[in-house]
C-alpha cells in the first residue's frame, strides 16, 4: 500500500502544480497584462451612449428603426431583446453559430427571399440586383456587426430621407467609421452598423437608441 501511495505522490503533485499554474496564475497574468495594456478590448469592447453601454463593437445588433443602419442577417437574433422578454425569461441569451444551411435548402431560400422583400420595401429606390450579398448572408458566426461599404453606401438615400441628414453628411459618418483591410491588403474594407447607428444618434440628439 504504501508503495502505491509514493508511486501516487509524484502525479498528484505534478497535477497540482500544473493545476495552479496553468489553471489559475498564468490565466490571472493574461488577464492583468490585458487590463493594462488593452483594458477596451479585454472588457469586451464595449460602447456607450449617453452614460449608458449599448453594446459591443464586436457583437451585430438588429436595428429596426427607419432612422438606423441595418447590419447583415443574423443566424441566431444577435444579442437583441426587449426588456418585457427579459423579464418573461424568453430571452435566453445568444451564442455564436450559424445555421449552415446549404444552397438548395428550401429554408434558406425562403429567409433570402423574406430578407429581399424587407429591404425593397425599405429602400425603393434600389434595384433587387443592385442588394450587397453581405446583406442578404449571415456570418459564420451569426454575430458580425460590420457590413461592406457598399451595403452601407446604398443605404444612405432612405437613411437621409428618414433621418432629415444630409447625405454628405451620412457619408462622412460611414467614412469614419470604416475599418482598412488588415496591414493594408489582408481582408476586406468594413462598415461598423453599432458605431455609425450611434453617430447618427449623436447627431439627431437622441436620447433612446434601442431600436
Amino acid at each position: 500500500m504504501s508503495k502505491i501511495l509514493k508511486g501516487m505522490k509524484k502525479p498528484l503533485l505534478v497535477t497540482l502544480a500544473l493545476l495552479l499554474l496553468c489553471g489559475l496564475a498564468y490565466p490571472l497574468l493574461l488577464t492583468g497584462i490585458s487590463q493594462v495594456i488593452f483594458p477596451k478590448q479585454a472588457n469586451g469592447s464595449m460602447v456607450t451612449y449617453d452614460g449608458k453601454t449599448v453594446g459591443s463593437a464586436l457583437v451585430g445588433q438588429d436595428f429596426t428603426d427607419a432612422l438606423f443602419m441595418k447590419c447583415r442577417p443574423s443566424a441566431v437574433n444577435y444579442n437583441t431583446y426587449t426588456e418585457e422578454e427579459k423579464e418573461k425569461g424568453d430571452y435566453t441569451g445568444v451564442s455564436s453559430g450559424s445555421k449552415n444551411y446549404a444552397p438548395t435548402n428550401p429554408e434558406l431560400v425562403k429567409r433570402v427571399e423574406a430578407d429581399i422583400t424587407e429591404f425593397l420595401t425599405a429602400n425603393p429606390s434600389v434595384k433587387k440586383a443592385d442588394i450587397p450579398t453581405d446583406l442578404l448572408t449571415a456570418s459564420g458566426s451569426g454575430l458580425d456587426p460590420h457590413i461592406s461599404p457598399k451595403s452601407a453606401a446604398i443605404q444612405l438615400p432612405e437613411l437621409a430621407k428618414a433621418t432629415g441628414l444630409p447625405e454628405d453628411r451620412l457619408k462622412e459618418i460611414v467614412k469614419e467609421n470604416t475599418q482598412g483591410k488588415l496591414l493594408g491588403i489582408f481582408g476586406d474594407k468594413t462598415v461598423n452598423v453599432l458605431k455609425v447607428n450611434l453617430q447618427i444618434a449623436k447627431d439627431l440628439k437622441l436620447v433612446n437608441i434601442s431600436d
